[in-house]
């Protein structure tokens, strides 16, 4: 495509028309949203399928991600348009200020392939309840979802409201040449960036959903079959795959062993003797990213770090659950995002020396603790950053729609779900209203107000 050409004045009029500012209009294309989903939930598993060989299960869990943030949408509209009232310092009184939430105009949301169809209608909910327009680009990695995005969006929206655009990266790189009014990106660290650069030039504003190593931490206190039984589930959920899916265990010594027989009966019980023949195990998106996880395999095999698992079929690029000890954060596997169903496991004698390491690295999106005190989650909540912190589960957190979502440093940057999705795509405009009938002169040169009087009104 050619930048040049793109309609962008044609998705902008809506807004600066004031067309998009009226609730009536907000709430028509949240109920056309909502029909969209209602009418093809079974296209959409099929796509989730065919490109992710994701079990029904694991598909509706996109499905129910966006009603949750629809419905959510729908029930505080109203009250999240409302202007919200400030006080007035006693020297601008009689008066009224007050900030008014404003479209910003037309948001380009490019998407993810690993939850290709949540990860864009999410964000578009927040828009549209905004009043914005919109512009998605789905990943090229999930061809069938891709697809059946463009066919829905083309059929339930005006052009003027959504567009779709489908291609690959150069197609993405076309589209950030355009001057959006924001950018909104999920996906890997290095692709975020080249978004941000790209963006910098219109002086674009941008929310970068990203990743991380996101390290769950084992302490004594956990229910050790729950605490499994859960870990398993996070990592195997869309083939570890997942943003926030727990990157790798550090288990305190105490506990590993009876911790390990734990999640290995968790994989047992999950997917059978065979995983690869498990209907609910989804498969690696493609080629490169299977080599890639392949290649990690393959070294901890020969280092024999395997402690369970390491099954592999490339003839459908699926891989088993597999659990990897490791020996220090300089191992291979802890230098960057697996995003695959590879667990390193590290040892650590106590919470302060799991902190102590997490403080090492980069910020990770989530960040997980299971057992310890009370006093150990205060501990962990204070002396570590993150985008945020789940106890004694996985995952789970991103399921509340009213709990902004969003990394900090190299997880990411911005929030969304719920009323914080619909703040990231509004302009808070600041007003003062003043009246003609109280026009004091001390304001005016000649000044004659005294240095002391002054101060007395800055108090």
């Amino acid at each position: 495509m050619n930048s040049k050409n793109f309609p962008l004045k044609r998705l902008r009029n809506p807004v600066l028309s004031g067309q998009t500012r009226k609730k009536e209009w907000r709430e028509l294309q949240l109920r056309k949203l909502r029909t969209l989903l209602d009418e093809h939930e079974n296209d959409v598993l099929k796509a989730l399928a065919t490109d992710l060989g994701k079990p029904p299960t694991e598909a509706l869990f996109e499905l129910i991600a966006v009603r949750q943030e629809l419905k959510l949408a729908q029930k505080g509209l109203v009250q999240w348009m409302k202007p919200r009232r400030k006080e007035v310092p006693l020297s601008l009184k009689p008066g009224e200020a007050y900030i008014r939430l404003e479209p910003i105009g037309c948001i380009l949301i490019i998407g993810p392939w690993n939850y290709p169809f949540s990860l864009v209608f999410q964000p578009l909910v927040s828009a549209l309840a905004a009043g914005n327009t919109a512009v998605i680009k789905p990943s090229e990695n999930a061809p069938k979802t891709s697809a059946l995005i463009a066919k829905l969006v083309r059929e339930y929206f005006e052009q003027s409201v959504v567009d779709v655009v489908e291609g690959d990266g150069n197609v993405a790189e076309e589209l950030l040449k355009n001057s959006f009014d924001h950018v909104f990106f999920t996906g890997g660290g290095s692709i975020g960036k080249k978004v941000m650069a790209a963006a910098a030039k219109n002086l674009t504003p941008v929310t970068l959903e990203l990743g991380g190593k996101s390290p769950a931490i084992i302490l004594e206190g956990a229910d050790l079959k729950v605490t499994a039984k859960r870990l398993m589930w996070g990592k195997g959920l869309n083939a570890g795959q997942t943003c926030i899916a727990p990157d790798h265990l550090i288990v305190q010594e105490s506990i590993r062993e009876p911790f390990l027989k734990e999640i290995y009966n968790a994989r047992s019980n999950f997917y059978g003797a065979n995983p690869l023949a498990s209907k609910d195990l989804a498969k690696i998106i493609n080629d490169y990213h299977f080599k890639r996880i392949i290649t990690l395999l393959e070294r901890a095999k020969q280092q024999g770090q395997i402690l369970f698992g390491g099954e592999v079929d490339p003839s459908e690029q699926r891989i088993a659950p597999t659990l990897i000890s490791v020996s220090n954060r300089n191992d291979p596997l802890m230098q960057e995002e697996l995003f695959g169903p590879l667990l390193p496991v590290l040892n650590v004698p106590n919470l302060e020396e799991a902190i102590a390491g997490i403080q090492q690295e980069p910020r990770p999106l989530a960040l997980y603790l299971f057992g310890g005190t009370a006093n150990d989650q205060e501990i962990l909540i204070n002396t570590t950053s993150s985008g945020g912190i789940c106890f004694n589960d996985v995952v789970m957190q991103a399921g509340i729609p009213d709990l902004p979502f969003g990394g900090i440093g190299a997880s990411g940057m911005g929030r969304y779900h719920g009323i914080a999705g619909f703040e990231t795509f509004s302009h808070q405009k600041a007003i003062l209203k003043r009246p003609f009938w109280l026009d004091l002169n001390f304001r005016y040169p000649p000044y004659k107000l005294s240095a002391s009087i002054l101060k007395q009104l800055m108090k």
